[in-house]
């Protein structure tokens, strides 16, 4: 074959190699003009509750994509309703993966479900990102290095519950009640951890089962002990029946509400404002239902993606906020990979986030200054409206008087008393 022959064979193969190289770095889920992510939630079930969580990482995608996307093209979110099962969560993520092409699997809720598909995941090396559970025994990089968290961990939100506990309330009797799954045990066992030899002051503890729709009796078990303190870990609905029985026994203990069931609007509201009033929690967000943020609430951009939130039918602004940073971190990942969307690439950019906090003054895809940033270089009151009154939940705290702890993301601060 003569060298002209030659030179026009190897133009074809270099165009097939090219080729073959641009398929390989797109991959699955990736086009020129869209990227498609994958999501479970709960949109129904006895934790449909957070299902707002994924209502609200809709709007923020939907609102980014008429804004031009992600270097261009266009995110197709893809969530189903898993119902918190963890045999539904397997099938589903299965259909994500092998069906609807997606790229990624991103913030699915819940502990059980997403130990269910983490073994399938890692094993195809699909990225499982940010993953919607504080649980530790989730996020094992040596033996699972495609699946990464996003939020706190449950145990380390125990420990800062029992920091507290020691250095407010020292010597004083415990009761808890915590639902009786990951999360529940979790964050108990972080108390118990933080306590110590003193974990002898948890006089009495009980778990209950997330389908229990009567709490009454296990409140009046725990008013018996007598204990002065009350720690509560469970679902904000739960949490809102707990209080309301206490203050019907006349039982007035010191509340420490887990962060998953201390919201406002699904919470403290419906508990009656007046029976929480002196309810402390750890934070990692704002809550967006907090009057003390009704300026930056007000700003032109967050109030066109609760617009967009309350048209898919959420109503907890606390999931507003949650959903609303979880999708901005994805987005941010997409956007470092620039063109190269390779899953191996997007796990690369995924570990090299760097921190960002509303105290370094960092701005949102969607650019809505700095609302729903607090992690634990931020605290804040958690207020809620009753006609004139302002009830304080947990209080802002003024030295020399106050406590302060931080610890794993969260930050927590309560007046001595």
């Amino acid at each position: 074959m003569n060298a002209l022959g030659r030179a026009l064979l190897a133009i074809p193969l270099a165009l097939m190699s090219l080729s073959a190289i641009t398929e390989r770095v797109r991959q699955q889920g990736v086009t020129d003009t869209e990227i498609r992510i994958g999501n479970l939630m709960p949109y129904s079930g006895n934790m449909e509750a957070f299902g707002a969580i994924g209502k609200a990482e809709a709007a923020y995608f939907e609102i980014l994509n008429q804004r031009g996307g992600i270097n261009g093209r266009k995110i197709s979110f893809i969530s189903y309703d898993d119902k918190s099962n963890p045999v539904a969560a397997l099938d589903l993520t299965r259909s994500l993966i092998e069906k609807d092409n997606v790229l990624l699997m991103f913030g699915s809720f819940g502990t059980p479900g997403n130990f269910a598909v983490r073994k399938y995941l890692n094993e195809r090396q699909i990225p499982q990102l940010f993953v919607a559970s504080g649980d530790d025994h989730l996020f094992d990089p040596s033996l699972f290095p495609w699946t990464m968290g996003w939020q706190p961990s449950f145990r380390e939100e125990g420990r800062i519950y029992a920091n507290y506990i020691q250095a407010s309330y020292p010597g004083k009797t415990i009761a808890a009640l915590w639902q009786n799954d990951q999360m529940g045990r979790e964050v108990i066992k972080g108390l118990e951890d933080g306590l110590g030899d003193v974990a002898r002051m948890i006089r009495v503890d009980i778990a209950y089962d997330v389908a229990d729709e009567n709490l009454d009796t296990h409140v009046s078990i725990l008013k018996q002990s007598g204990a002065r303190i009350f720690v509560f870990a469970g679902a904000p609905a739960d949490a809102a029946k707990v209080i309301r029985k206490a203050a019907e026994l006349n039982w007035h203990p010191v509340f420490i509400l887990s962060h998953m069931s201390s919201s406002i609007a699904t919470a403290l509201q419906p508990a009656g404002p007046e029976n929480a009033v002196g309810a402390v929690t750890a934070a990692f967000l704002r809550d967006a239902n907090d009057p003390a943020w009704k300026d930056e609430r007000a700003a032109k951009d967050w109030q066109a993606f609760v617009d967009k939130y309350n048209q898919a039918g959420g109503k907890d602004d606390g999931a507003a906020v949650f959903g609303y940073q979880a999708a901005e971190t994805l987005a941010q990942v997409l956007k470092q990979c620039g063109n190269d969307l390779s899953r191996e690439n997007v796990m690369k950019q995924a570990t090299a986030l760097k921190a960002r906090s509303c105290c370094q003054g960092s701005r949102s895809a969607l650019d809505p200054g700095t609302f729903g940033r607090s992690s634990s270089c931020d605290l804040f009151n958690s207020t809620a409206a009753r006609g004139n009154q302002s009830v304080t939940f947990s209080k802002r705290p003024s030295p020399p008087t106050s406590t302060s702890l931080a610890v794993g993301g969260f930050s927590l601060r309560g007046e001595r008393v």
